[in-house]
């Protein structure tokens, strides 16, 4: 025999280990599975009347593939503002053109301001603004407003206006605000 089939071979018990295993089974009672739940049948197929339709009318000719509309594009996805952008507004070489202070307001007054600044600030040109959600009462946990501003900003009805968002510096608000990069409307791209 190799060493590997010794190692592995089944060696017999002593007659300690059989009388305990005879005491061990006795006390164990065999598995009783639960009863299935009742399987409902599903229910029967709705009978549609056919109606049989005339030779001489048929149905009109597939469009051809030109002149289908194109499927609509997947969302754009949003991009954490970067470092070069961001050191470019600490240091005063991108201008942050607008500034909204979401402070005392309530979550609906809250994102129906922040959506109506969004798309006024796109309107206009602007590339950065500075939202200010506030740092909340207790640090830990954050405000209310500094926790859904960035759910909102991602939402699909404003990925038309939003690039992507980042922590403010220090100097515009830290925690407690943010900088959201604004995509160019086509009036601005010509």
């Amino acid at each position: 025999m190799t060493e590997d089939k010794r190692r592995y071979s089944l060696r017999r018990l002593t007659h300690a280990e059989v009388e305990l295993w005879t005491k061990v089974t006795a006390t164990v009672s065999p598995f009783r599975a639960r009863p299935a739940p009742p399987v409902e049948p599903p229910p029967p197929p709705a009978t549609k009347a056919v109606v049989a339709e005339p030779l001489n009318d048929r149905r009109p000719a597939p469009v051809p593939h030109r002149d289908r509309p194109a499927p609509p594009k997947p969302p754009t996805p949003l991009v954490e503002i970067d470092h070069r952008t961001r050191v470019k507004i600490k240091r005063g070489r991108l201008e942050v053109s607008a500034k909204l202070d979401l402070h005392g307001m309530r979550q609906d007054e809250a994102q129906r301001a922040l959506n109506g600044f969004l798309r006024r600030a796109q309107a206009d040109g602007a590339k950065v603004a500075i939202v200010v959600t506030g740092k909340g009462l207790s640090r830990e946990e954050g405000g209310v407003l500094r926790r859904v501003v960035p759910m909102w900003l991602q939402a699909l009805n404003l990925r038309d206006v939003v690039v992507g968002f980042g922590e403010a510096a220090r100097h515009h608000g830290g925690e407690g605000a943010l900088y959201v990069q604004i995509r160019r409307s086509d009036r601005h791209r010509a």
